[in-house]
């Protein structure tokens, strides 16, 4: 796999009044912006074509990223009108970018250290989701279940989707365009049994408030 789409639509009202002059994706941590440690982290990984989707303040994204050259990636842009089109709604708005290879999907609101060049799809797997543990504060009835074959289902469900995934573009190709979550598509998956995913243990955050923002800038890295 050699394309990536970073999720960068979000205006992240919960951190106003940083966000009331830029989008979520570009708030600081340790020194660089949310969405380029994701950047650097794909093309250290191998990636070379990235798809930034953007809504709220897009030009900053356009600006701060440029072509990505300077990464030795090639970066292209999704526009969305106002409000954005959620992760659905984003990445089938993006199919025309993507093309017909399976790619990497990752939502620019996280901070990780996941290492993206192992990230795999499996032959019988329509999409493969790296989960995390359930955190209350987050999500407290969690998203997915997953089986010791690796499969997911919706049934006692102990995991939380990162916001990190392998698809296949064929699962979105029928779906309206419009705002919406991609989470309802994926569970309708599970019950074909053609939905995988792996559980990631190491650091993970969602920056979507300001106590986890200054959570995750006092780490020692």
């Amino acid at each position: 796999m050699k394309t990536a789409m970073i999720l960068a639509a979000g205006r992240g009202s919960r951190l106003k009044p940083i966000t009331d002059a830029i989008p979520k994706s570009l708030c600081e941590v340790h020194g660089k912006t949310l969405i380029e440690h994701h950047v650097i982290r794909l093309a250290k990984a191998g990636f070379t074509r990235l798809i930034v989707n953007h809504a709220y303040l897009g030009g900053h994204i356009r600006r701060h990223l440029g072509k990505g050259h300077q990464w030795g990636v090639q970066i292209s842009y999704s526009p969305e009108p106002t409000g954005g089109l959620e992760t659905g709604g984003g990445i089938v708005n993006a199919l025309p970018l993507i093309g017909s290879e399976a790619f990497v999907c990752v939502n620019a609101d996280i901070y990780t250290d996941y290492d993206f060049s192992q990230l795999q799809l499996p032959t019988e797997s329509l999409a493969h989701l790296v989960l995390v543990k359930n955190n209350a504060a987050l999500n407290h009835f969690g998203d997915f279940a997953l089986s010791r074959k690796g499969i997911l289902s919706n049934d006692h469900a102990e995991y939380t989707y990162s916001g990190i995934a392998v698809y296949r573009p064929e699962i979105f190709k029928n779906q309206p365009l419009g705002r919406y979550s991609v989470i309802p598509l994926l569970r309708k998956l599970t019950q074909q049994q053609r939905l995988t995913g792996e559980v990631y243990t190491g650091l993970w955050f969602d920056v979507g408030s300001h106590e986890r923002l200054k959570t995750v800038n006092k780490l020692v890295l």
